[in-house]
């Protein structure tokens, strides 16, 4: 009997320790489902207001485009494309000169601010480290990408206008080049950061010199980073307006010479939308309207150029 009542007492525990377990169990698959409703709503409102942001920056840069295609693409034609301005308020001639000036300036500019951003980049990522004077130059490029334009297009004119005697594309070149640099520096030193040490890993492994392999190998891997920052240089210079009028100071007259001076579709569009004739705005929206379409062309340019050679290898 005892041994009865032992075994029936062991078993009553074991019963009690199941129902104990299968408690706990509906306990946490109680929280377990909680949780994961949470997640689930966490989710979709992290969704949602990633959309709603897409939104918000979509919303203004269409009203702009419609607003520019709406208004400037009656004033589009031939004349207006190849021909000098014309008197003002006559409504005749065109802006030849400035996109002539713009292709001239943008160009210029890149021969000289691609390069230096460019080895300025491999320097502070590959070469630099983290002394002082790296330290010091990264600072520095900051506090130079948020400098004001025109504070640019004084130094612009102190440094090259004043010491040539005239206003000249190179002075344009030189103002718009200070704030290509910066861009094209720190784009290319975070693009370059992210490459992985296994590929310069497998360069030093052959014994090819550190240039060779970060100029052959690193950059090449980077190379679609490299040129979304050039890209984002050239766009962000194109529209400049205030570093133009201290450097290039604008004509009417087709390009004569790069120590001349050279109009500029910012200068045209500042100067027409200034003049209180509705052929001026007419053509100021169309001027503006070009100038969106010169760096949508450069940038779909750039990147099928790329593209191409990437195919190619």
């Amino acid at each position: 009997m005892g041994e009865e009542t032992g075994a029936g007492g062991k078993n009553a525990v074991e019963e009690e320790e199941e129902r104990r377990s299968a408690s706990r169990a509906r306990e946490i698959q109680a929280l377990m489902a909680r949780q994961s409703i949470r997640r689930k709503m966490m989710d979709k409102l992290a969704t949602i207001l990633a959309v709603a942001c897409v939104v918000a920056a979509i919303i203004p840069l269409g009203s702009i485009l419609v607003e520019v295609v709406k208004n400037g693409v009656s004033a589009l034609s031939v004349e207006f494309l190849t021909q000098p301005p014309g008197s003002l308020g006559s409504g005749e001639g065109g802006i030849g000169p400035a996109i002539q000036g713009t292709l001239i300036v943008i160009g210029l500019t890149s021969l000289i601010g691609v390069p230096v951003g460019v080895l300025a980049g491999i320097y502070l990522s590959e070469f630099a480290g983290s002394g002082p004077f790296p330290h010091a130059v990264r600072f520095l490029n900051d506090v130079l990408t948020g400098l004001p334009s025109i504070v640019l297009g004084i130094v612009g004119y102190v440094a090259i206008v004043l010491a040539l005697g005239s206003f000249s594309v190179w002075a344009g070149a030189f103002a718009l080049s200070i704030i290509m640099i910066p861009i094209i520096v720190r784009v290319t030193e975070e693009t370059m950061g992210i490459v992985p040490n296994s590929i310069r890993e497998a360069g030093n492994s052959l014994g090819i010199p550190k240039w060779k392999t970060v100029l052959f190998i690193v950059l090449p891997a980077a190379k679609s980073g490299v040129l979304t920052g050039v890209i984002l240089a050239v766009s962000r210079i194109a529209g400049e307006t205030a570093p133009l009028i201290m450097t290039i100071l604008g004509t009417s007259l087709f390009f004569s010479g790069f120590a001349a001076p050279v109009d500029a579709l910012p200068l045209r569009i500042w100067r027409l939308a200034s003049q209180p004739y509705e052929s001026a705005h007419s053509f100021g929206w169309g001027a503006a309207l070009v100038l969106i379409l010169i760096v949508l062309g450069l940038s779909v340019g750039l990147r099928m150029v790329v593209l191409r050679r990437l195919r190619a290898q």
